[in-house]
Parts: C-alpha cells; sequence; structure tokens
C-alpha cells in the first residue's frame, strides 16, 4: 500500500534498514555468548555449524564485528565479546525472551513461538516490548 506522507515512509524505512543492520551483530553476539557459556569458547566452525553456513562468511562477518567493537578474535584462536558485545547479547536475549513469553501467552506452541520471535526480536521497538511485557503478564493472569 503507497502511503502518502514521504517523511513517514522514509522514517519506516530507516528504522526497518536500522534493525536489519543490527540483527546479525544481535545474532551473533548471542550465538557466541551461548557456545562461551556452554562450551568454553567460540569458534569460527562451530558458529558456521549452528548457523548453517560457510566458515569463510562468518571469518567475514567476525572481522566486521570485531571492527565494530562487538567482538575480540586472534587468527585460529576463540572468539570473545568485548563489553559492548556482551551488553548487546544480554539485551538481544531479553528482547528474544519477552517476544518468545507474549506468543506463548497467546497460545502459539514452544517451536513456533521460537521460530518466529527469533526474527521479531529484531524489528520491534522498545515501547512495542514494554506493552507486549505488560500485556502477557495480563494473559497470564488469566
Amino acid at each position: 500500500m503507497f502511503k502518502k506522507n514521504p517523511k513517514k515512509d522514509a522514517k519506516s524505512y530507516i528504522h526497518t534498514r536500522k534493525a536489519h543492520e543490527n540483527e546479525l551483530a544481535e545474532d551473533y553476539v548471542e550465538l557466541i555468548e551461548d557456545l562461551i557459556s556452554k562450551e568454553g569458547e567460540a569458534r569460527i566452525v562451530d558458529i558456521a555449524d549452528h548457523l548453517g553456513i560457510s566458515k569463510a562468511t562468518v571469518n567475514q562477518t567476525i572481522n566486521r564485528l570485531v571492527k565494530k567493537g562487538f567482538l575480540k578474535s586472534k587468527p585460529y584462536r576463540s572468539i570473545y565479546l568485548t563489553e559492548k558485545g556482551k551488553s548487546t547479547a544480554v539485551n538481544a536475549r531479553q528482547r528474544h525472551t519477552i517476544v518468545y513469553d507474549f506468543l506463548i501467552a497467546l497460545g502459539l506452541d514452544k517451536e513456533t513461538a521460537e521460530l518466529d520471535s527469533e526474527g521479531i526480536e529484531h524489528h520491534v521497538g522498545d515501547k512495542t516490548l514494554n506493552k507486549l511485557k505488560n500485556l502477557t503478564k495480563k494473559l497470564k493472569r488469566r
């Protein structure tokens, strides 16, 4: 549907592009945090296996995330989160949990809620997240 207000259109497109930009970083730091807590380390090969992508693709992304300050990495060594990376991982996990809990409260099965929350968590704003959180509490009381 074509909107009639170009400034509002631009704002929504900018919001979506920003969400897409952050999505990759959030997915990586969340996975790296999981791997470190479960395996004691995060390696390129493990990330590639979990994401179903090539090691070369993971390596390129890791290098970009190091440059952006999310990670620390040396060739042929484990990957570590910086403070920025840790903070991003915690925030992403909280967002994921809020969306997941909301979908479960709506009556969705766990598998569907998990799959859908993985995409939604990156595109929903803080105001909406707070509303979802409050509505989830109300739905759980019923």
